[in-house]
C-alpha cells in the first residue's frame, strides 16, 4: 500500500527523487549527472590516473558545460591512453595531429597540448612525492576555510578559494597549463579534497560516513 503521508520540506537546493532520496538540484538535471552526482562526485580519489584524468578533463571544460565533457569521457580515455601520464608524456607532434582529428574529444589544439604537457609534470611530481595522490591530497583545505554550512548559496560563491588559488598557483610554478584557481576548486570538488554536496544531500552523508 502506498503511504499517503507527504513527504518532508527540502531544504532549497535539494530535489528529491523517485527514490525518494533527497539530493543537490544539479544531481538531478539529467541521468548524466544524476550518475555522477551519486556515484562520483565528492568522493575521495586517490587513484594517480583518475586524479590526472580529472584535472586534464577540468581544463578541457573551459569555456565548456561539464556536461559535454562527462558525455565525451569513454572518448577522452580512449584518445588519451586511459589517462595513463607515463604514456601520454611520450605523446609527439604527430600524436597532437591524431588527436585533433578525433572528432569524440574537444579539438582545441591547446588543451591538448596542455595534457601532453601536463603528463610529463606528473611524472615529476610522481618522481619527487611517490604518487600523484600524496602530492594533491597535501591540499585539503582547512576547516576555516570552508563554510559553517554547505548550502546552494555557499556553493554557488565557492568558483575558488584560498587553497584553490595556491594550488593553481603551485602547479603553473611546476610547469603545468590550464589549472587556474577555479578548475583547481572543480578538481577538489570532484576528487573529493572537500565534500561540497549540500547539508541534506544522501550523498554527502554518505562520504562523511566512509
Amino acid at each position: 500500500m502506498v503511504s499517503s503521508a507527504p513527504m518532508p520540506r527540502l531544504a532549497k537546493g535539494l530535489v528529491c527523487g523517485d527514490d525518494e532520496r533527497a539530493r543537490c538540484w544539479w544531481g538531478a538535471s539529467t541521468p548524466d549527472y544524476a550518475a555522477y552526482h551519486d556515484e562520483e562526485w565528492g568522493f575521495p580519489v586517490h587513484d594517480d590516473a583518475r586524479l590526472f584524468e580529472k584535472i586534464c578533463l577540468e581544463g578541457f571544460q573551459s569555456g565548456l558545460s561539464w556536461l559535454t565533457i562527462l558525455r565525451k569521457r569513454e572518448n577522452f580515455r580512449a584518445a588519451f591512453a586511459g589517462f595513463d601520464y607515463h604514456r601520454i608524456a611520450r605523446f609527439n607532434q604527430r600524436s597532437v595531429e591524431r588527436l585533433l582529428g578525433d572528432a569524440g574529444i574537444v579539438r582545441h589544439r591547446g588543451k591538448i597540448e596542455s595534457t601532453i604537457n601536463n603528463a610529463k609534470r606528473a611524472v615529476e611530481l610522481e618522481e619527487e612525492f611517490g604518487s600523484l595522490s600524496t602530492f594533491f591530497w597535501g591540499w585539503v583545505p582547512p576547516k576555516s576555510e570552508r563554510p559553517r554550512r554547505m548550502t546552494k548559496g555557499a556553493l554557488m560563491k565557492l568558483a575558488k578559494t584560498p587553497s584553490s588559488t595556491a594550488l593553481s598557483k603551485e602547479l603553473k610554478s611546476r610547469g603545468w597549463s590550464f589549472v587556474g584557481p577555479t578548475t583547481a576548486y572543480a578538481f577538489m570538488q570532484a576528487m573529493g579534497l572537500v565534500n561540497d554536496h549540500l547539508e541534506g544531500c544522501f550523498v554527502r552523508e554518505h562520504i562523511a560516513r566512509t
